[in-house]
């Protein structure tokens, strides 16, 4: 039985994605096997290998969104696994607002995140 768990997301730049961990300090790999229970592996576009036994991974929908595929019970052993999400999207989305800035030729712009 696969203790793996699949969410929905809204991310949908691998390359933003892969940017967001890296600055984060979390290793990726690309096309690779997410860790699971007990040696179990499951392929995945994108893969933050997390220090311990299981990992994190984004697999492309046809509609160009990213599930993330997680052994969860595992991840959460070493790592808070809602903080270590959470940091993930958020990093992701202010990388994400900065990349849309740039494309629209506002490179000089200051932008103002505000958390509510």
């Amino acid at each position: 039985m696969s203790h793996f768990s699949t969410l929905r997301t809204k991310i949908s730049s691998a390359e933003i994605l892969t940017n967001s961990l890296r600055d984060l300090g979390i290793n990726v790999k690309t096309d690779a096997d997410v860790r699971g229970y007990n040696g179990q592996r499951l392929r995945a576009d994108i893969v933050a290998v997390l220090e311990g036994e299981y990992d994190l991974g984004w697999s492309r929908n046809a509609d160009g969104s990213f599930d993330l595929i997680a052994d969860l019970w595992g991840v959460a052993k070493k790592h808070n696994q809602t903080e270590l999400i959470n940091s993930i999207n958020q990093k992701y989305a202010v990388n994400k607002t900065l990349e849309e800035v740039k494309q629209r030729g506002l490179q000089n712009a200051n932008v103002k995140l505000v958390l509510q």
